[in-house]
């Protein structure tokens, strides 16, 4: 990699960490290619990027991000794994698939800022996510209007059971 290439990829990695909310660094070690694949497509398919990178290009690029205090955890091999919107998918992402490899460790991460070691990610793994905070806070915002309909629409109903009944009454005198 000649040095325009080590600068046009530390500038494009300068970017996406800038924007990015959350950010995993991860050690892979001894993965194939077949399971490295699999977890990026899980990773892509939530809208969160897997990355592979150079030490000294990470170190370099991390400079004025939130994800400078990262450049430090930056040795041996490196994956940075980094999501633009949902904080808590990639932590949940990464914690299942580090439930069956000894070979797949985090080391930290920075979440909005805040600086985490691998416990907190997997804390953060257990808080629910960001769309199912909206199905949360959806029912929630359902559930009072829910009941208003079914108190506004009781009285009614009591009416028609007592007409009904007294309906039947009438036809059994008869």
């Amino acid at each position: 990699m000649n040095r325009t290439e080590k600068e046009q990829v530390i500038g494009e990695l300068h970017e996406k960490m800038a924007k990015a909310k959350a950010a995993i660094v991860a050690e892979p070690k001894g993965l194939d290619v077949a399971t490295v694949t699999e977890l990026r497509k899980k990773l892509r398919d939530s809208k969160v990027e897997y990355r592979v990178v150079k030490n000294t290009l990470a170190a370099r690029a991390a400079k004025g991000t939130t994800l400078e205090p990262l450049a430090e955890k930056f040795v041996g091999p490196t994956a940075i794994v980094m999501s633009y919107d949902d904080v808590v998918t990639p932590a949940k992402l990464l914690v299942d698939f580090m439930k069956d490899r000894e070979n797949f460790a985090i080391r930290t991460a920075v979440v909005e800022g805040k600086v985490i070691d691998a416990k907190g990610v997997q804390a953060l793994a257990k808080l629910p996510g960001l769309q199912e905070l909206r199905g949360q806070i959806a029912a929630m915002i359902a559930q009072p209007a829910t009941k208003l309909v079914r108190m506004i629409g009781t009285p009614g109903q009591q009416l028609a059971r007592v007409l009904g009944a007294r309906r039947e009454q009438l036809e059994t005198q008869k």
